[in-house]
């Protein structure tokens, strides 16, 4: 069996367990339920437009409006819809809007008389979205790296533990092990991503927002190239963390770097996402470019340019780490003797397969 082929029947295997997983099944559900809620639902809880009776002569500037009109013969016919609940407004002569409780805004607006308004920075993103966006795109990378990059970890310290590993690396190459495991954490974090990102965009379409679906599209498209080369990152460092231990109550221990390494950009894209020059230092820098340079795109501030120099420095980065990481795995895979420091596995590399 050659290199390629058994990193594809360790990915395959890996991928089968965990698609077995009850626990990922659950959290891809979840991550795909709020994706569809926080899209579809503020459409769906707003109770669209107010119905409204009015005669034909008054019907007009309702229905440009957007109102929902129901034309009625006269004033009295208006009214006595209200009274049955038929509608939610009905105008009649003066104007006049009745309703049976609360005052209709809609209708009321519709009616108004409103002066010109000229947008100076008809540009600008919501403020809201402002802050909605870069936390959303921090925490699906935090959370998703942090969680497939454990169970990578956590299935290396398993096998050293049970000592099956011994068994593994006398099949298959030790780089073989390595690489289809992170070849089956991304392919199933891709995917995850992926599917919350197709429910958003489709939950944002169904509820009308195609402005903002325009907005997040391309945001959302290059962000899954950098969240590529960034969880190959991170999963480089769990990997590599989860071979230097042996038991699993140790990895505590061994990690501490990774979690700084995924939680420091996550705080950082989060709170300084409106200061100009702290982003574009921040999507430069590999550990929270993933994050700040798709935010960058969204808000308008990056070029094309930035977008490839960025990728390019972060692809650098990530096969750096990359090559590090399988020269400590490799060196301290089969070392059951206790912790393995970070010094030992690099210079005592053991050449297996």
């Amino acid at each position: 069996m050659n290199t390629f082929d058994a990193t594809r029947l360790v990915a395959a295997r890996e991928i089968r367990v965990k698609l077995r997983d009850r626990t990922f099944l659950i959290s891809t559900i979840v991550f795909l339920v709020i994706a569809a809620g926080a899209t579809i639902l503020p459409s769906l809880l707003s109770g669209g437009p107010s119905t409204v009776a009015a005669t034909e002569a008054a019907a007009g500037p309702l229905r440009e409006a957007g109102l929902q009109v129901r034309t009625v013969p006269d004033d009295a016919a208006a009214e006595q819809a209200v009274r049955d609940g038929d509608v939610d407004a009905a105008v009649v002569a003066g104007p006049v809007v009745l309703a049976m409780n609360d005052a209709p805004n809609d209708v009321v607006n519709a009616l108004s008389t409103r002066p010109p308004v000229e947008l100076l920075n008809p540009d600008a993103v919501d403020p809201t979205l402002t802050f909605l966006v870069p936390f959303a795109f921090a925490f699906i990378f935090l959370i998703t790296s942090q969680t497939f990059g454990v169970q990578i970890a956590q299935s290396i310290i398993e096998e050293k533990q049970t000592r099956i590993v011994e068994i593994l690396v006398a099949a298959v190459p030790v780089r073989a092990l390595l690489a289809g495991k992170m070849l089956a954490g991304t392919i199933l974090a891709l995917g995850q991503i992926a599917l919350v990102a197709l429910v958003a965009l489709t939950g944002m379409a169904f509820g009308g927002n195609d402005g903002l679906v325009s907005l997040l599209g391309p945001a959302i498209g290059w962000f899954i190239p950098f969240f590529l080369l960034g969880f190959v990152l991170i999963a480089s460092m769990w990997a590599a963390a989860g071979a230097l231990v042996n038991r699993l109550e140790d990895i505590g221990g061994v990690s501490m770097p990774v979690q700084l390494a995924v939680m420091l950009p996550f705080f950082a894209v989060v709170f300084l996402s409106d200061n100009v020059g702290a982003m574009r230092l921040l999507s430069y820098l590999p550990f929270s470019a993933p994050t700040a340079m798709p935010l960058r795109l969204f808000t308008g501030d990056a070029a094309l340019w930035e977008l490839f120099v960025s990728l390019a420095l972060l692809l650098v980065t990530a096969i750096g780490f990359l090559l590090a990481g399988a020269r400590v795995y490799e060196g301290s895979l089969l070392r059951t003797n206790g912790r393995t420091s970070v010094r030992t596995a690099w210079r005592e590399r053991e050449t297996l397969g």
